[in-house]
């Protein structure tokens, strides 16, 4: 079995990451280790095979912040007229299962998926969605990872090709974009200027009419066959979280 992996790393970001998206990871090597050692248990140097003590790092992050997996609950309080569930709350068996990558990387950066678009790239893998497929769309917008524009642009999904998906018995589907949305600034610049209020954030609202999860940020999927592989994506188990970040892997025969 061949192991690929989906998630982006879990680092410092400051240095190309806005202010409202920012990771923070702090390295506390074996020298800070020999020192808590010797304030927590009173044990010097000496006592210390290698005289030094262990390494550690402090993660500040948000749910969202790295390669993750939407709950309904981001979307909304109320899922289907019911409390909508939390990362905590949803069934293991939504996050391990048969992948399907759809290739949109030809779409422009700001467009929103049509479900003509999905259609058409369902046709080009050759396989028929069933229900409990997971479905990863590929848009190429990984390769802009540790770039500020990767949180401005690649394509997204728009809520009515979200809808068709969700028909079809996909429940967990996934982007290696910043958002399963196409780019938030593009959506609120077009509200603005329609006066509409079914354009910003669109595809995430489904989640009120329709239970799904989302795994956003995902990477590497150029590196996958358009399907035959099984997805692996269990989210950390956050106590009543809107989302949990997952090292998501695509598990692969031969």
């Amino acid at each position: 079995m061949r192991f690929i992996d989906l998630s982006l790393p879990l680092e410092d970001d400051r240095g190309w990451a806005p202010w409202w998206a920012r990771t923070r990871v702090k390295y506390q090597d074996h020298r800070f280790g020999r020192r808590a050692i010797r304030l927590l248990f009173g044990l010097g140097a000496k006592y210390l095979r290698g005289g030094l003590g262990w390494s550690n790092e402090v993660l500040k992050l948000s749910t969202h912040g790295t390669t993750h997996v939407d709950a309904p609950w981001h979307y909304a309080p109320v899922s289907e007229g019911r409390p909508a569930r939390t990362i905590d709350e949803m069934p293991l068996d939504w996050f391990y299962g048969p992948g399907v990558v759809l290739d949109l990387s030809h779409l422009p950066s700001d467009a929103a998926a049509t479900t003509a678009d999905i259609t058409s790239a369902v046709e080009q893998t050759g396989h028929k969605l069933s229900p409990g497929d997971i479905v990863l769309i590929r848009t190429g917008n990984d390769a802009r990872w540790r770039k500020r524009e990767y949180y401005s642009s690649g394509p997204g999904v728009s809520a009515e090709a979200t809808r068709w998906l969700i028909e079809q018995g996909v429940r967990l589907m996934g982007i290696d974009a910043w958002g399963w949305d196409r780019p938030l600034a593009a959506q609120a610049k077009e509200a603005k200027a329609t006066g509409r209020t079914d354009l910003f954030w669109e595809a995430h609202y489904v989640g009120i009419d329709r239970e799904y999860c989302q795994i956003e940020r995902l990477a590497n999927l150029d590196q996958l066959p358009p399907h035959g592989f099984t997805v692996c994506a269990f989210p950390l188990k956050v106590k009543r979280g809107s989302g949990g970040p997952a090292r998501v892997v695509a598990l692969l025969d031969g």
